[in-house]
C-alpha cells in the first residue's frame, strides 16, 4: 500500500473536508474556513470520497515542471562557469556569453540556477541614506558631459591604471575614454585635447573638486587669481566648468565605472589584453561601441551641441592646452623657470623692458615656450645662471673742512 504523507496545510484541509463530508459543519462553513469557493468544496469532497487521502493532494505535486531547464542545459551552465576566466561573471553577463555559445536562457532563470548551484550571491540592498532630487537629463547630445577618472586594477596584475572617460548626460553614451599615468593636470590636457579636435567645445563639463579641477581653499571662492591650469584652459575655451559637491550629483558618471569595472574587466580578460596601449585600442574600436549600443537612449533633440573649433582656436589649443606660469624680466633681460634660466635675445618681434611679465608655457610635447602678451620671445637657455656684474665702487677719504665758524656763530654760543 502507497504511502501517503500530507504537510500541515494538506492535513488541515483534509479534515475540514472529512468533517463537512460527515455532516458535522456545512459546504459554506467550509468554503469560509478554507477560502474557497463552494464549488471548489464539493469537488474535493467527491475526491476525497473516491481517493481518499490521495484526493486532497494536487496532482502536479512532484512532476517535473513543463518550463524547467533542461539538464543537459545545467550541466553546460556548470561546465561553463567552471573556467576561471568566467568565474567571476554575473547573471546578465553571463547570460551574454552563453547565448554566443548557442545556450539561450533567461536573465532571472539563470539568477536561480547561479544561486542553487552558489556560483553567485546576490548583494543585499540598501535604500539611499539621503534622499537626494531627481536632476532631468539635458536635452541635446554634448550639452553636458560628466567627466572623471578611476583607479582599478583594470588588467588583474594586481597594479592601478587610471581610467579618465566622460559621459554624456543626454545619451549616456561614452563619448571618450583612455588609460593614463594619473588624473594630474598632463594627462587631463592630453585627453581633452583628443576629445575637442574630433567632437568640438561642449556646453559644460560636469566633475568632482579633485586638485586638477578647482583650488579647495576657503579663499578661493569669487576670486579669480585662485585658478587651477584646467579652469584657465576651460576660461579661453568658453567651457563651463560645473563642480560636484557629492559623487550622486554626477551618478552618470559614477555608474559607468561601476559599469566598467564590472563588464570592461572581464571583456579585456577575454580579448587577452594585458597592456595600456592594447586596452586603449580595444576601448576605442571594440568596447564603447558596443556599450553605447546596449546602454545608450537617444537624446530629445537631435541636434548636436558641441562647438566646432575655428581654425584660428585649433591653432591655439596647444598653447591653451598647455601649463602656463608668470614670471618677470630681470634687469639683464633673463627670466628664471624653475631650475633653469633663459637669456632674451637682443632682437624680438616686440619692445621687452625690465620687469615685464611674460607668460611661460610648458606644452604637453615637453618644448617651453615664453609668451609676452600674444607675441613668443627668441630666448636661449643659459648653461648656469649669469652672474652678477661687480662695479668696483671707489674709496672715500675723509677731509676735514678748512672753514671753521666765526667767533659770533651760535654754535660757538652754545653751551
Amino acid at each position: 500500500m502507497e504511502k501517503i504523507t500530507l504537510t500541515a496545510s494538506e492535513q488541515e484541509r483534509y479534515d475540514i473536508i472529512l468533517s463537512c463530508s460527515g455532516g458535522d459543519i456545512t459546504n459554506k462553513e467550509a468554503s469560509m474556513r478554507l477560502g474557497l469557493k463552494i464549488r471548489w468544496v464539493q469537488k474535493l469532497k467527491r475526491a476525497v470520497e473516491k481517493d481518499g487521502m490521495k484526493g486532497i493532494i494536487h496532482k502536479s505535486k512532484g512532476r517535473t515542471s513543463g518550463n524547467a531547464t533542461a539538464s543537459t542545459i545545467v550541466k553546460k551552465v556548470t561546465v561553463f562557469f567552471e573556467q576561471k576566466k568566467h568565474r567571476d561573471f554575473g547573471p546578465t553577463f553571463a547570460q551574454e556569453k552563453l547565448a554566443y555559445s548557442g545556450i539561450v536562457m533567461n536573465t532571472e532563470t539563470l539568477r536561480l540556477l547561479m544561486i542553487k548551484k552558489d556560483l553567485w550571491k546576490p548583494r543585499p540592498r540598501h535604500g539611499p541614506k539621503i534622499i537626494r532630487e531627481w536632476r532631468e537629463r539635458k536635452g541635446s547630445f554634448g550639452e553636458l558631459v560628466q567627466f572623471d577618472g578611476s583607479y582599478h586594477d583594470w588588467f588583474e596584475d594586481g597594479g592601478e591604471e587610471c581610467l579618465l572617460a566622460t559621459i554624456d548626460d543626454a545619451t549616456s553614451r561614452i563619448v571618450h575614454a583612455v588609460f593614463e599615468d594619473n588624473e594630474g593636470v598632463h594627462a587631463v590636457f592630453r585627453f581633452w585635447l583628443a576629445y575637442m579636435e574630433v567632437y568640438g567645445r561642449p556646453v559644460a563639463i560636469y566633475l568632482d573638486k579633485f586638485s586638477t579641477y578647482k583650488v579647495n581653499h576657503k579663499n578661493a571662492v569669487d576670486n579669480v587669481e585662485f585658478m587651477t591650469q584646467f579652469q584657465r584652459a576651460m576660461m579661453e575655451l568658453d567651457v563651463r566648468v560645473i563642480c560636484a559637491n557629492s559623487p550622486e550629483a554626477k551618478g552618470r558618471v559614477e555608474r559607468l565605472f561601476g559599469t566598467l569595472q564590472d563588464r570592461m574587466v572581464k571583456e579585456m580578460r577575454l580579448a587577452d589584453v594585458k597592456t595600456r596601449d592594447e586596452a586603449n585600442q580595444f576601448i576605442c574600436k571594440k568596447y564603447v561601441p558596443d556599450h553605447n549600443n546596449r546602454f545608450g537612449v537617444p537624446a530629445k533633440r537631435k541636434n548636436d551641441a558641441h562647438r566646432e573649433l575655428s581654425d584660428e582656436l585649433r591653432m591655439k589649443l596647444p598653447s591653451i592646452f598647455s601649463v602656463q606660469s608668470k614670471r618677470r624680466v630681470n634687469n639683464d633681460y633673463t627670466i628664471q623657470f624653475k631650475t633653469l634660466w633663459y637669456q632674451l635675445e637682443a632682437t624680438q618681434k616686440t619692445s621687452v623692458y625690465k620687469r615685464d611679465e611674460v607668460i611661460v608655457e610648458e606644452r604637453l610635447d615637453g618644448a617651453v615656450h615664453v609668451r609676452l602678451k600674444d607675441i613668443y620671445l627668441e630666448y636661449r637657455e643659459l648653461p648656469e645662471r649669469p652672474k652678477p656684474t661687480r662695479v668696483p665702487v671707489a674709496t672715500l677719504t675723509r677731509q676735514k673742512p678748512d672753514w671753521k665758524p666765526p667767533k659770533d656763530h651760535p654754535w660757538r654760543k652754545f653751551s
